[in-house]
C-alpha cells in the first residue's frame, strides 16, 4: 500500500500544484514572494518524502552534502536568478517591444493550454541546451560538474557551475504572452518534475506519466557512472522529447557520478570549466622554471 501511495505522489503535487495557481487566492498569486517560496516549498517536501521512503541508502543525505545543496539552492534564487532576469529576460522584453511583436493568441488560449504551451517551450529549449552540453566540450565542461554528484537527492536539481546553471535558466518565454498564474504554474509543474527526477524517493509512477513526464529511473541512469551512459535521457522534465528525437534509454542507475565518483568541492566545481586552462598554465610555468636553471647554467 505504501508503495502505491508513493507511485502517485508526483502526479498528485502536479495537480494540487495546478489547481494552486488556478483557484487560489488572487492576494496569495499576486504577492511576489509566492513564486520565490514556490520552489523551495517543493523541494522541501520532497526531501521530507525521502525520510519517510527512501530509495536507495547511498543516496542518503548527510551535513555535508545538505550544506553543499543549500549553498546551490541560495545561488540559484539569487545571483542565477537576477542574472537570468536583467541579462536574459529583460533585454529580450525590451526587443520584442521594439520589434513590435505580439503573440496574443497565445493569451487567448485556455488556461492549461497556456500552462502546456509553456512547459513545452522551456523544455524543448533545455533539451537542446542539455544535449549540446554533452556533445560540445566547451559546453560539456560547464555541466561535468553536476555529473560528479555522488548522490541524488531532491535539492540535486540547483547542484552545478554558476555557468550551466545560468545558460540552462535561458529561454524564449519573454516572446509570449500568456497569463501570469499559467507562467508560474507551468514553472511549479516542471518544478515537481524534475524534483522528483533527482530525489532518493521510492516512487515509481504509473506508465502514463513516465511516458510523458521524466522520472529517477530515467535521470539516474543519465547520472551514471559510465560516460556514455549519460548520453540519453536528456529531458530534464519532459522524458517524451528524448522519445521524439531518438535519445531515450530504458534503465535506472544506482551509482552515479564520474571520474571514479570523485566529488567536487564548491571551489572545484567553480572552476571546472577552466580546469584545462589553469593546468596549461601550471605546466608551462613548470617548463620556464626547469629551463631557467640551466639557462643560467
Amino acid at each position: 500500500m505504501k508503495d502505491k501511495v508513493f507511485n502517485l505522489l508526483p502526479p498528485a503535487m502536479i495537480a494540487l500544484v495546478l489547481c494552486f495557481w488556478a483557484f487560489g487566492p488572487k492576494s496569495l498569486l499576486d504577492h511576489p514572494a509566492t513564486i520565490i517560496a514556490a520552489g523551495p516549498v517543493i523541494v522541501i517536501i520532497v526531501l521530507l518524502l525521502e525520510q519517510v521512503h527512501e530509495r536507495h541508502a547511498g543516496w542518503r543525505m548527510n551535513k555535508q552534502e545538505f550544506f553543499t545543496d543549500l549553498f546551490y539552492a541560495v545561488l540559484s534564487g539569487t545571483l542565477i536568478a537576477w542574472l537570468t532576469e536583467n541579462v536574459a529576460e529583460e533585454p529580450l522584453r525590451a526587443l520584442k517591444a521594439s520589434l513590435g511583436i505580439t503573440t496574443a493568441w497565445a493569451a487567448a488560449l485556455p488556461w492549461l493550454a497556456q500552462v502546456a504551451l509553456v512547459v513545452v517551450v522551456f523544455e524543448f529549449g533545455q533539451y537542446w541546451m542539455h544535449r549540446l552540453m554533452h556533445n560540445v566540450t566547451p559546453f560539456w565542461l560547464t555541466h561535468a560538474p553536476h555529473h560528479h554528484i555522488t548522490q541524488l537527492n531532491a535539492a540535486k536539481g540547483a547542484v552545478g557551475n554558476p555557468i550551466e546553471l545560468f545558460l540552462i535558466s535561458l529561454s524564449v518565454l519573454a516572446f509570449f504572452d500568456v497569463d501570469k498564474t499559467a507562467l508560474f504554474a507551468a514553472f511549479s509543474t516542471t518544478g515537481v518534475i524534475a524534483t522528483f527526477a533527482h530525489a532518493n524517493v521510492r516512487s515509481n509512477p504509473p506508465i502514463w506519466y513516465s511516458f510523458f513526464f521524466t522520472t529517477i529511473r530515467h535521470h539516474s541512469l543519465h547520472h551514471s557512472t559510465d560516460y556514455e551512459s549519460t548520453r540519453c535521457n536528456y529531458g530534464n522534465s519532459l522524458i517524451l522529447l528524448d522519445r521524439i528525437f531518438g535519445t531515450y534509454r530504458e534503465g535506472e542507475g544506482v551509482l552515479v557520478g564520474q571520474d571514479d565518483r570523485r566529488r567536487l568541492s564548491i571551489w572545484e566545481q567553480t572552476v571546472f570549466p577552466f580546469q584545462p586552462l589553469i593546468d596549461r598554465y601550471k605546466a608551462r610555468r613548470a617548463d620556464n622554471d626547469q629551463t631557467e636553471p640551466a639557462a643560467t647554467a
